[in-house]
């Protein structure tokens, strides 16, 4: 329960703001989200003795903010007093980069400067964005001012002779980090450390030597970490939220128990979630990587005397190169991966997740072995660690085994989780496994192993929601259709009965500000080529070129925007700026650039910018929606899924597809009305929601704007 404390302290940071900024209005919305935030994270369960108590979403906020409403404001005012009141950590995650970037630069700033709330933050990164002073050190000499080692063919640092170029850049890496000039931050370096290269000198929790590593105390990654323990706000990215709850919490991040997520931009996490539970890997990069192992474990085995399980390490990884040979000449007969000229990458989606007969020995043997590698190579990077304790004279020769040891064992980390998604059979009333094979086009006889869970809900379930101490998902779209489901269905959250969902209103006047106009289109977007030349036929009618003011239109496809461009009439062709012909900022500001001058402009732009993009006043006076945002199942995750639904009686399309359209179409539509001020039109060019029975409920979703 909300403490009175609780209570006013919400209410007096919040009346200080207001205080603060004369220009600052206190809206509805917003103070409801505050008390909805508030009232759900207030009703968190503590620890009982040594057991966590079960959780049914009672703590969990689902709550959609329209445009306008202040939501950053609100989740980080009323979740930074919870989080302080209650000791937990506010750890904020989003979706995209700008929104990271505006919360530690702009709007955490804010709520300290004007709120008077004493919060402390910090962005959280992943490993792989830090330098490994280890690495570093063991590519060039002891020090910044030496030269570079001889290279040790057999390190997995290098997989062939280093350029001129990347010698000189370690050295410039080397010097900088040494004399203290960079961080270690490959975001702060000052020009762009291309992939391969950053690679080498970046480490993974596997190839890391933890407390054992002597530049542990100057070490970019634990030095961030140890920020993030000291912080009342963590930001970071869903990925990476997503990683460390998938590694059991507390790895990079606050343990789920001990956190309050406030989690932005929360249309994204279920593709997300899925994206971040599937795994794959390459049969010839496996074979190459796997060659390696004797020649590492035997390294090992001077340096420790850990023999046994050197040798079941070279024999599990013996064991997987003959799994994989036999897989390579099954493979070569399998009709669905025969090459054409028209299809030389074919793939064989393996239908309803389900192998046949002939691959499930194989399938079998494969995860025995690989989970057997894995757990010989994981105890074989703690003996390391523990030998480097005892071998003062060859700690370097350790350290560089250790870098060699941690890159296969993420290799084979890798491995296991492709081949424990192959193996692993659903029941059929539960949602199945993807499992896909591509041909490779580059390199003999070399294949890619794909897998994935058609939903991440019940991942989510298990690793977040039951485990959170509390949770806020929010967006300015959340509900499909008016309705909520699809996202707690996507999410795991249909699992939570004590989940609270709540639409706020927005502060948008809808029917006076802007209009909504369904042209009487004949051709129906289904006919590609004739709906392609009636868009051609409206846009002149649509857009007026004398007119000094911005339109956005919006298209599915990028073969029907180029054809269109290409069709208008010179007069407004050349108003066009084209997403995907400049950079997204470049074009933004050429469209910025032609207003201030009093000239029309005319962005065409892709689903990509539906969402994330900002035109208020005159830049956006009209949208025009080129078609419905369908998006079919055309992607081995997605087929599975349809195929899946239409096994258990029923409609992928009204199910999955129409839904998740809605959201975007109102994402859409949402480029127009930014703020209070704003005016303007939106167009829609597809027949089929006047034709079709589900146009109904689409347009029904939409802000009620004046129909004309």
């Amino acid at each position: 329960m909300l403490t009175p404390a609780e209570k006013d302290a919400i209410r007096d940071h919040y009346r200080t703001i207001a205080d603060n900024l004369p220009g600052f209005r206190p809206r509805a919305a917003q103070r409801r989200m505050l008390a909805e935030i508030a009232n759900a994270l207030s009703r968190s369960k503590d620890k009982e003795g040594d057991d966590w108590p079960e959780r049914a979403g009672e703590s969990i906020a689902v709550i959609e903010g329209p445009t306008g409403v202040g939501k950053s404001l609100a989740y980080l005012l009323a979740g930074g007093v919870m989080a302080k009141s209650r000791a937990k950590k506010l750890v904020v995650t989003s979706a995209t980069v700008a929104l990271q970037e505006q919360l530690v630069n702009r709007d955490l700033p804010f709520v300290v400067e004007n709120s008077g709330l004493p919060l402390t933050f910090a962005l959280a990164k992943g490993r792989g964005r830090y330098l490994c002073p280890q690495r570093i050190y063991a590519l060039t000499a002891e020090n910044a001012q030496g030269q570079l080692l001889d290279l040790d063919p057999t390190l997995a640092l290098w997989d062939r002779k280093p350029e001129a170029g990347e010698i000189e850049t370690l050295r410039q890496l080397a010097d900088a980090f040494y004399y203290r000039r960079w961080n270690g931050d490959r975001d702060a370096w000052e020009s762009v450390i291309e992939d391969g290269l950053w690679s080498r000198v970046t480490n993974d929790r596997h190839g890391c030597l933890k407390a054992a590593c002597p530049n542990r105390p100057e070490c970019p990654f634990y030095l961030a970490r140890d920020v993030l323990e000291n912080v009342d706000v963590v930001v970071a990215n869903h990925d990476l939220m997503l990683a460390d709850v998938s590694m059991g919490g507390g790895v990079i991040l606050p343990a789920p128990e001990e956190s309050y997520y406030c989690i932005d931009e929360a249309h994204h996490l279920a593709k997300k979630a899925v994206n971040q539970f599937s795994a794959e890997h390459s049969l010839a990069q496996a074979m190459s990587w796997l060659d390696k192992v004797a020649a590492a474990a035997i390294r090992v085995e001077a340096l420790t005397d850990k023999v046994d399980i050197v040798s079941q390490a070279i024999e599990a990884a013996s064991a997987c190169s003959e799994t994989l040979t036999e897989w390579l000449w099954l493979l070569e007969g399998e009709d669905a991966l025969a090459a054409s000229s028209d299809n030389l990458e074919p793939t064989w989606l393996i239908e309803d997740g389900v192998l046949p007969e002939r691959f499930q020995g194989p399938t079998a043997n494969m995860a025995t072995s690989a989970r057997s590698l894995f757990k010989q190579l994981s105890l074989l990077s703690d003996a390391l660690g523990e030998a480097r304790k005892d071998k003062g004279g060859e700690a370097a020769q350790v350290d560089k085994t250790a870098s060699d040891l941690g890159f296969l064992t993420a290799r084979a980390e890798q491995l296991l989780a492709v081949w424990e998604l192959f193996e692993k059979e659903t029941e059929p009333a539960s949602p199945p496994i993807a499992k896909w094979i591509t041909r490779r086009a580059e390199g003999k006889g070399d294949y890619l192993f794909s897998a994935s869970p058609v939903s991440a809900a019940a991942s989510l379930a298990a690793t977040l929601w039951r485990r959170a101490a509390g949770a806020i998902l929010t967006s300015a779209t959340l509900r499909s259709l008016g309705e909520f489901d699809l996202l707690l269905s996507q999410t795991g959250l249909k699992w939570m009965p004590e989940v609270s969902c709540v639409a706020l209103d927005s502060p948008f006047n809808f029917d006076e500000q802007g209009e909504l106009y369904l042209p009487p289109m004949l051709a129906s977007p289904k006919d590609a080529g004739g709906h392609t030349r009636e868009i051609v036929e409206w846009l002149p009618k649509l857009i007026d070129v004398k007119e000094p003011v911005g339109t956005l239109v919006l298209f599915s496809s990028r073969k029907q925007m180029q054809e269109v461009a290409a069709g208008l009439p010179a007069a407004l062709r050349e108003r066009l700026l084209i997403q995907g012909e400049i950079p997204k900022s470049l074009l933004i500001e050429q469209h910025h650039q032609r207003l201030k001058q009093s000239e029309p402009s005319v962005i065409f732009g892709l689903d990509s910018f539906s969402e994330g993009l900002d035109l208020p006043g005159e830049s956006c006076v009209h949208v025009i929606i080129a078609k419905l945002p369908f998006a079919m199942p055309d992607d081995p995750v997605g087929k599975t899924l349809s195929r899946w639904i239409e096994k258990r009686g029923g409609n992928p399309f009204i199910e999955i597809t129409v839904p998740e359209a809605s959201i975007k179409l109102v994402q859409a539509v949402g480029r127009l009305i930014r703020t209070e001020r704003d005016y303007g039109r939106v167009t829609i060019l597809d027949n089929r929601l006047q034709k079709q029975s589900y146009g109904k409920r689409l347009l029904a979703s939409l802000p009620p704007f004046k129909r004309i």
